[in-house]
This record gives structure tokens, C-alpha cells and sequence, in this order.
């Protein structure tokens, strides 16, 4: 199970950390991604990391000012979010699985949290 949280309002130019704990003892063999939906829009993918955390792959539009991250000892993946643009705004969620970092950015996951809203000022 994964619980999203930290998302609120934060106005343009600025940073924000959400964050995404998961439940179980295995979170260490799963590969973890978040994604959003901005309103009237499919959701997309933002930002993947691999189960050991040494390989992160991001979205073009996020490269360079989002940063995915995770600690397996506490069960937590976050991503930190700078330089924070209207148009990031949208509801986050974050998702998990064993399969690879390919499938999981395509949106295959085996779990997904409930998501947190995010919501940028201009």
C-alpha cells in the first residue's frame, strides 16, 4: 500500500517535497515512479527510480528541476520539486513495481497511492 502525501500550494519559482510512504517489508525489490494529472488532462509520467535507487529517469519536462528519491531502510520514495511552473500543477501520485523502470514509466504498476494535489501559483 502507498500513502502519498505533502502537496499544498506553493507559488511560482519555489519547491516543494512530497513524499510517499509504503507498507510491507519488500519495498526494497520494487522499482518506484511518481506520476500526475493536471485537470481535463491524461496522467503522465514524471520521474521513475530503480529498486536500489542508483538509476532515476525523469520526464523531459521535469529534467533538471524535479529530483526522485527514496530510502529503503524507512520504506519512503520522494520527489523534491524546484523551480516550480503553473503548469506543474496537477495531483501526484506515486506507484511501485517489481517489474523494470521501462514498464513502470510506460504506467504498469502494481501499486498506486492515492495521490496528493499540488498546486502552483503564478
Amino acid at each position: 500500500q502507498l500513502q502519498a502525501s505533502g502537496g499544498g500550494l506553493v507559488q511560482a519559482g519555489g519547491s516543494l517535497k512530497v513524499s510517499c510512504a509504503a507498507s510491507g517489508r519488500t519495498f526494497a525489490d520494487y522499482a518506484m515512479g511518481w506520476f500526475r494529472q493536471a485537470p481535463g488532462k491524461e496522467r503522465e509520467f514524471v520521474a521513475v527510480i530503480s529498486a536500489s535507487g542508483g538509476i532515476a529517469n525523469y520526464a523531459d519536462s521535469v529534467k533538471g528541476r524535479f529530483t526522485i528519491s527514496r530510502d529503503n531502510a524507512r520504506n519512503m520514495v520522494y520527489l523534491l520539486m524546484n523551480s516550480l511552473r503553473p503548469e506543474d500543477t496537477a495531483i501526484y501520485y506515486c506507484a511501485g513495481t517489481t517489474s523494470s523502470l521501462v514498464r513502470l514509466r510506460a504506467g504498469s504498476a502494481d501499486y498506486w497511492g492515492q495521490g496528493t494535489l499540488v498546486t502552483v501559483s503564478s
